[in-house]
């Protein structure tokens, strides 16, 4: 009689990385974990700071932590080196946390590079960015459904993804979306996105926020996106649709320019 084969352990990734800018924009704290990096490039001006997944993807059982605290005053710019990517997962989720706290009178570009998820992923996200009194951000999300030039059709997937911006214990900004199989199956994926595969949110959150709304829809008419731009309680909310990703990116990167005023978007996204 012959003893089973132990079940195989599949290997996973995990990943923590925070960085802490005190007065003056000066490093304070820097803690890398596994698979997630911190790198801070040298720049001009505001300072920038890019999150790194070493580990190339999630699947089921990965874990990711990034975290970025800001003094009071401080204005950065922080984003991901590449597109995250989520794989095909048959054993849970993977878990993505992001959590950031801007001081007094400070300023965060949030500006992620986009995820790409792809058949049978399995990805629950959280985003959390904390604003103290007179502080703001601009916080973008982008998700691509496959890549159109592989071919590649999404037709079955798990995705949880929950955005969230408090000023104090106040909640400002509430954003969850979950897409499922469930959804795509039963045919509501037209309601949600039409025939997009691409799809991205850009919001602007400070004290007159409301009033770039004019800017915003003067940058927006990218060739293959539909989007539209609302404000309203200090916000100013740009969404989109794409078919694919690039022309997605391209009007990202013009409302980037608008929105901030004419600055560069951060370096990765250049290449």
């Amino acid at each position: 009689m012959f003893d089973r084969p132990a079940p195989i352990r599949m290997q996973r990734s995990h990943g923590e990385a925070a960085v802490r800018f005190s007065a003056g924009a000066r490093l304070s704290g820097l803690r890398q974990k596994g698979s997630a990096k911190a790198l801070l490039p040298r720049v001009r001006g505001v300072p920038e700071v890019v999150f790194l997944n070493t580990s190339g993807g999630l699947t089921s059982g990965d874990t990711l932590s990034y975290r970025l605290d800001l003094a009071p005053g401080v204005r950065t710019v922080a984003t991901t080196q590449a597109a995250e990517r989520a794989y095909r997962a048959d054993e849970g989720a993977a878990r993505v946390r992001v959590a950031h706290r801007v001081g007094a009178g400070g300023w965060l570009d949030w500006l992620p590079q986009e995820t790409i998820l792809f058949d049978r992923a399995n990805l629950h996200r959280e985003t959390r960015i904390d604003l103290a009194e007179g502080a703001g951000c601009l916080l973008l999300e982008a998700v691509v459904l496959g890549r159109a030039a592989m071919g590649e059709t999404v037709r079955d997937l798990h995705f949880y993804d929950n955005r969230q911006v408090f000023r104090g214990e106040k909640p400002v900004f509430l954003e969850p979306l979950v897409l499922n199989s469930n959804i795509l199956a039963k045919g509501l994926r037209g309601a949600l996105l039409g025939d997009a595969r691409a799809f991205a949110t850009l919001a602007l959150i400070a004290p007159g926020a409301e009033d770039a709304v004019g800017v915003a829809r003067g940058a927006l008419g990218v060739p293959g996106v539909e989007a539209a731009a609302s404000g309203y309680d200090g916000k100013c909310v740009v969404r989109m649709l794409a078919a694919d990703g690039w022309p997605l990116r391209r009007q990202i990167l013009r409302l980037m320019e608008a929105l901030r005023r004419g600055a560069a978007p951060p370096r990765v996204w250049q290449l």
